[in-house]
């Protein structure tokens, strides 16, 4: 594991050291709760010193601990006079002593280290008080590690570093918990999510360990230890402890009053650093222990202690959730079924999403139990949850059975609002006949109706698909209907989704299509519907990008992304990842565009959200040669071709002709731009100008006139012109790829130098063998192949960081030269080591020279 964010305190042990090696012994309180990484702290800093003999003894967790036993370790590893006095049972005062000559004598420093301080047995405290009160004139160290959340219930440990804290000699280094950047760090790789690995652990060192390398969210280690420090608990606090366990993380002292736990009990957890006091409440001090002593419950007791706390808290004024949620554990269903879907709603109300599926979940499990209108009901909500976070399987199995409910009961309002639902599933699964027919068909069974708002979003709906299908006319007549609803009804979310649709419509026809969405989004902010905000900031962000307005574009992501984060918005916060990587990738970011790409196709994304990432990944294999683009690319295809409309076709089959042509594969090319231009005219002029040069390259002749400029420039001959407006929106590659095209020997030259410096190697690949072809001489041949995959794995900023931690600076240091933190400097400084390869940053300088990324 690496050990991050703790660089200052590593610092501050460096320098106590040096001081102690420069005639000024030091003793130094390392403290921290349970595993939180202060053994870690410790040897690390054994591993960055030099020239020092270190020492180190350990108390004994026993009931009884072992007098002096850090003292014997540490003689075992002197030897000489001390080990000869403890084989011959010297009194306590000459062990003492004859350490403290050792520690004062010639030679190289000696670092001591007393681990576990709060298992010390009487006489080991004893010798703490006695070196720290006379290292000071030594060359020597004393390190001494407790657990600060054990000096409550432990008077003569208090009382020991009671007695040290007015030594000069003595300094303290406290390890914190982890942040939730540093455990995302370390959770990575191991397929759990980040939030819940810190969730679980509290930023724990030990308790994410344990979770990241076993992968579970109890691991039997974890679980050991926790139950291991509570063995020594009275039976009556034990049995409290389960209670508090099951009513949660955090308790509120009322409730457990109201159930008569006596007071005395809770005391007693509190001084066993089983809870936490606050000033209402207790709290279990990380979410790993609360579930390892609710593991060890009886599954009829567990029940027993739900139906009680539930009980209690329906005299109070309590949460429908927790309600839910101890209903659900008493296995009493009428309860479940009265408080689960109210605790749904008021989760989507609050943005919490995810739980609002798990409640509407809880009470479907009795959907047998209830009348079909509420079941339908209840699928419904549970359908619309399910698609706000991605859970597409779940909200297409939800909505079927919704409609199906809602066909039964013969409710055609509800039953329009179930098809168009489902046909918004549909379409984000990209089966579009089916998202269409739907859509269709929930306009059909209230067309008859008088105007109400389930037509008017049904209008709305079908207008959006077939606005982006290219059908402008259908779309339009469609949207002037629904339009004179909402004017009649007064629905302002549908007007903002009006808007939103029109725009599409605008840009398609190649009209202004900015204002509208301006007012998509002013309608949506103003009304606080959340869903049409984030709609209005993704359709800006994509539409800037897809027209190369690349920094406007990212303005937009970054409101919308933050929106989405604020409230919970999965899909559409993926939607609008999906155009970072989009505008990374054209503006030359390759490495972030190729990470963003991958987060979102291992995130769990729907098929339309993962379609355009797949894209943004094969371009980026295909143009560095130096990995495989066709899954990537083929299910960028699949999917495209699944939804059936021609902007998503024309632009997936020509990111592959662009993948075959650098592979040599032109025919294979041909066949994916002539099955990409059926329809393009219904696309938007930028996906035309895309499939359009690809016919020029490729020797077609293009299918479309009406071009954006450095397309236009391209297909009429202007090559030059071209490279200049593709360099002045920031995509150099493109730029590359005209002077390419020009077939020129300064225009090849210089293609080939932009091809190198962006790491476009099958590019630059074949740039070079049609020079050859030419009979060209002096052709560059580019950055070696090693030093362009070593260097390809960090980002900027992290080489700058590698350079300056390679040329000895610390982070502090670091952090004011770059004028950033020193959390984000120690972020990027364990990002640099897990891709180095190494262990310590001592290490780093050796690694970089090796593979000549200094150099660079």
């Amino acid at each position: 594991m690496l050990l991050l964010e703790r660089g200052s305190a590593l610092e501050a042990l460096t320098q106590y050291a040096a001081q102690a090696r420069a005639g000024e012994g030091r003793v130094v309180l390392v403290s921290g709760e349970a595993g939180a990484g202060k053994s870690a702290l410790l040897e690390q800093l054994r591993e960055d010193l030099d020239d020092v003999d270190w020492v180190a003894g350990t108390c004994d967790g026993l009931i009884t601990p072992r007098p002096l036993g850090p003292l014997f370790e540490i003689a075992e590893q002197l030897g000489g006079e001390l080990l000869e006095a403890c084989n011959r049972d010297a009194g306590r005062d000459e062990l003492f002593t004859v350490l403290l000559r050792r520690l004062s004598a010639p030679g190289p420093p000696v670092v001591v280290a007393i681990e576990d301080l709060h298992w010390a047995d009487e006489s080991t405290l004893d010798l703490v008080r006695f070196l720290g009160r006379r290292i000071r004139t030594t060359r020597s160290l004393l390190l001494v590690t407790f657990r600060d959340d054990a000096i409550r219930s432990d008077e003569a440990l208090r009382i020991t570093l009671g007695g040290l804290a007015g030594e000069r000699a003595m300094r303290r280094v406290t390890v914190p918990a982890l942040s939730a950047d540093a455990v995302a760090i370390l959770a990575a790789d191991s397929g759990l999510a980040a939030e819940d690995v810190y969730r679980l652990s509290g930023g724990n060192a030990f308790f994410v360990q344990e979770v990241v390398q076993s992968g579970s969210e109890l691991p039997a280690s974890a679980r050991d230890a926790v139950l291991a420090r509570f063995a020594r608990l009275s039976d009556s606090a034990r049995a409290v402890l389960d209670v508090v366990a099951v009513a949660g993380f955090r308790v509120e002292l009322s409730l457990l009053e109201s159930l008569g736990i006596p007071n005395s009990d809770l005391d007693e957890l509190v001084l066993a650093g089983a809870l936490v006091s606050e000033a209402r409440s207790l709290r279990f001090r990380h979410e790993i222990n609360r579930r390892a002593v609710e593991s060890e419950i009886p599954v009829h007791r567990k029940s027993a202690i739900h139906a009680q706390l539930l009980a209690a808290l329906q005299r109070s004024d309590a949460d429908e959730a927790v309600l839910a949620f101890h209903a659900d554990g008493a296995g009493d269903r009428d309860a479940l079924l009265r408080y689960a879907p109210a605790a749904g709603d008021r989760a989507a109300g609050l943005g919490a999403h995810r739980e609002a599926v798990e409640h509407f979940e809880a009470a479907l499990r009795f959907a047998d139990h209830v009348v079909p209108r509420t079941a339908a009901d209840l699928y419904s909500r549970l359908a619309a949850e399910a698609s706000v976070i991605e859970h597409w399987e779940l909200a297409l199995d939800a909505g079927r059975r919704a409609l199906e409910l809602w066909t039964t009961v013969a409710d055609p309002l509800r039953e329009s609002e179930a098809m168009r639902a489902l046909s918004a599933t549909m379409w984000r699964l990209c089966r579009g006949p089916e998202s269409m027919e739907l859509a269709v068909a929930a306009v059909d069974v209230v067309r008859d109706s008088s105007a109400t708002p389930e037509l008017a979003r049904a209008y709305a709906h079908l207008a959006q698909l077939q606005s982006h299908h290219g059908e402008i006319e259908a779309a339009s007549v469609l949207l002037q209907q629904a339009g004179d609803l909402v004017d009649v009804l007064d629905l302002p979310e549908v007007r903002s989704d009006v808007a939103n649709t029109g725009a599409v419509v605008a840009w398609t026809a190649g009209e202004e299509w900015m204002p509208l969405l301006h007012r998509a989004l002013d309608i949506a902010m103003d009304l606080g519907a959340h869903e049409q905000t984030a709609r209005a900031y993704a359709n800006l962000s994509s539409a800037l990008c897809d027209f190369g307005r690349f920094a406007e574009a990212e303005s937009y992501y970054a409101l919308g992304a933050a929106f989405c984060e604020d409230h919970n918005l999965v899909r559409l916060g993926f939607s609008l990842q999906v155009t970072w990587g989009e505008i990374l990738l054209g503006i030359g970011r390759w490495d972030e565009a190729l990470d963003v790409s991958r987060q979102v196709l291992a995130s769990g994304a729907s098929p339309f959200n993962r379609l355009s990432a797949a894209i943004v990944a094969g371009r980026i294999l295909a143009r560095r040669g130096d990995g495989d683009p066709w899954p990537d690319l083929d299910e960028a295809v699949t999917s495209a071709d699944a939804t059936g409309r021609p902007d998503l076709i024309g632009l997936a089959r020509s990111a592959r002709a662009e993948a075959h042509w650098l592979a040599g594969d032109l025919a294979t090319a041909r066949q994916d731009v002539t099955v990409g231009s059926v329809h393009v005219d219904r696309a938007h002029s930028w996906i035309q100008g895309q499939i359009a040069i690809w016919q020029a390259r490729l020797g077609a002749t293009p299918s479309s006139t009406r071009l954006p400029e450095p397309y236009a420039r391209s297909v009429s001959g202007d090559f030059d012109r071209a490279a200049e407006l593709w360099e002045g929106i920031g995509s150099s590659y493109d730029a590359a790829l005209a002077l390419l095209d020009s077939g020129s020997e300064p225009g090849m030259r210089e293609a080939l130098r932009r091809f190198d410096a962006v790491g476009a190697v099958a590019a630059a690949r074949l740039t070079r063998r049609r020079m050859r072809r030419l009979g060209l001489r002096a052709i560059p041949s580019g950055a070696h192949p090693s030093t362009r995959s070593d260097a390809a794995g960090m980002t900027r900023r992290e080489r700058e960081v590698m350079t300056l931690v390679a040329a000895g600076q610390s982070n502090a240091t670091i952090s004011a030269q770059l004028v950033i933190s020193p959390r984000t400097v120690e972020h990027h400084v364990a990002a640099i080591l897990a891709k180095l390869g190494v262990g310590s940053r001592t290490l780093v300088a050796a690694e970089a020279r090796r593979r000549g990324l200094l150099e660079n």
